[in-house]
């Protein structure tokens, strides 16, 4: 059997890996670039929950709904947000 650090380090994923409908909240932000400093301004911090509206074809760009507001990010943008699916922490609950 896995410690629970490992386990709890398994449902850790990006955001561009989440699929639709399923909400998350964001564990960390990578990288120091313009566009990563503008997603944190916009709300997309640590703590915050997230979910996937819908993805355009092939994927990118994809529409989130983050603190009450809907917006399109690149899939390279959603690889730099590592995030922790909530459905999965609720059914461990149980």
């Amino acid at each position: 059997m896995k410690p629970m650090s490992d386990i709890q380090d398994d449902k850790n994923k990006t955001l561009a890996g989440l699929p639709i409908g399923e909400e998350a909240k964001v564990i960390s932000i990578t990288g120091n670039t313009a566009v990563t400093k503008r997603l944190m301004e916009m709300g997309v911090v640590p703590g915050v929950s997230v979910r996937v509206i819908k993805t355009a074809p092939f994927g990118c760009p994809m529409e989130i709904k983050i603190r009450g507001y809907n917006l399109a990010v690149r899939r390279t943008e959603a690889e730099s947000i590592e995030v922790r699916s909530l459905q999965s922490q609720n059914t461990n609950r149980s």
